[in-house]
């Protein structure tokens, strides 16, 4: 196969997939090695990116998946008939953060850091597959041990864990625009 037609043959699969996709079965359905997929992966949207084209590759944990730009998704909105429960409320947010920098951690330790009950939370973030349990601790009552996905992952639009921003890049923050100071 030439590069061009293997290029081809990757954005079909990706296409058809719709599901991140990891490089290793890209590679047994090409027939070609990973190394040589992930250069023709970066080739492809180098293109789509040079086209300025509505998709892109996007890549989360060594797997790939087509999605739209992100610029495109004030169009996709109107099209798309939203629910306004779609949003992730205050307190749901709070406990997401909360697991993405503790991970792994338990209900009983969130409560303690946000002071309040999170089962609510807990339960929408698994409903909408941003966080998962990741295991039971061994000690009485086994507690669930929570951790965040890859949806979470590409639904914040990074590639690893090591992507989301470090707790003190947020010290220097204005956090209130300059109109609303008194």
């Amino acid at each position: 196969m030439e590069n061009k037609e293997i290029k081809s043959a990757i954005e079909s699969i990706l296409f058809v997939w719709g599901e991140p996709l990891n490089i290793k079965e890209i590679s047994k359905a090409l027939e070609i090695p990973k190394d040589k997929v992930k250069k023709y992966i970066q080739e492809l949207n180098d293109e789509l990116e040079e086209q300025h084209r509505g998709i892109k590759v996007v890549e989360v944990n060594n797997c790939f998946q087509l999605a739209t730009r992100l610029e495109n998704h004030r169009y996709i909105e109107k099209l798309c008939i939203t629910s306004k429960n779609r949003g992730l409320s205050g307190p749901t947010l709070e406990v997401l953060a909360i697991i993405a920098y503790k991970q792994p951690i338990t209900k009983h330790e969130i409560e303690i850091i946000r002071g309040v009950k999170c089962d609510k939370p807990i339960s929408t973030l698994i409903d909408r597959e941003l966080i998962e349990i990741t295991g039971k601790l061994e000690k009485t009552g086994r507690p669930n041990v929570y951790g965040t996905t890859d949806t979470f992952l590409k639904s914040f639009g990074f590639t690893s864990l090591e992507d989301v921003p470090k707790i003190d890049e947020f010290d220097s923050f204005d956090f209130l625009n300059n109109d609303e100071e008194e």
